[in-house]
Parts: structure tokens; sequence; C-alpha cells
């Protein structure tokens, strides 16, 4: 599997492992409203929602760095299976969240983009690498 990919892989995994207590535990807070471009209304009805997909998120994180490990420390192709069906992962539920903006749940509308490209592109070219 190629270093670039790798790298990729492992700042991808570190994002989303370290938005994970923005998401589940912060998500009240103005500020993590901003970064995040979610409306301040109604969070508390959403809250166990936010609290799923941070947790989510660090699973993914972590599933990416435990198969980076097995790439390393253990069979190669274990390890390359793994990345790659987390990075799988990664990308689909990313572009989810567009496809949710565009059905109108996202408030306010077009307010994912930014977070849809940013969790979309480097798992994308994660995957375009490894293909190559």
């Amino acid at each position: 599997m190629d270093l670039l990919a790798q790298l990729c892989t492992a700042v991808t995994a570190v994002i989303l492992i370290a938005v994970f207590p923005f998401e589940a535990f912060l998500i009240d807070r103005p500020w993590v409203q901003r970064f995040l471009c979610i409306e301040p209304h109604g969070i508390a009805n959403v809250h166990l929602w936010s609290f799923c997909i941070g947790a989510r998120n660090a699973l993914a994180g972590i599933g990416a760095l435990v198969g980076l490990w097995i790439l390393h420390y253990g069979d190669e192709s274990t390890g390359v299976t793994v990345v790659v069906t987390v990075l799988i992962y990664m990308l689909l539920s990313s572009l989810a969240m567009g496809v949710a903006d565009l059905l109108g749940f996202w408030r306010p509308r077009g307010g994912s983009v930014r977070g849809t490209v940013a969790s979309s592109v480097l798992p994308a070219f994660s995957l375009l690498v490894i293909a190559v």
C-alpha cells in the first residue's frame, strides 16, 4: 500500500477521532455549532443522533488506525482489506451527509457542503491511490 494513501488514511482517522468530542459532548456549545455549520435550534432533540454519529466517526478512525497497524505489524493483505473497508465507509457516510443536505434535512440548507467535501476528499484520494 502506497505511503501517500497510508498518510491520508491516518490524517482522516485522526480528524474523525478529534471531532468526536465536539459531536458527542460539546454539540450544545455555540462555537461547536458554528464549526459544524449547524443551527442551534433544537440541539437537545438531536443530541442522541449527534452522539451516535460522533461515536461512529471515532470508531471509523480507530478502525483505520488498526488497519494501518495490521498492515505494518501483521498480515499486509488483511491490513489493506481493513483500511479499504474503513475508507469506503468513511467516503459513503460522508456522501450521505451531502445527500441529506440535498434532501433538505440539513439546516441551514447547503450547510453540509464544507463538511461533506472536507470529509470525503482524503478517503476518496486514498482509495484512488490504492486502486492505481
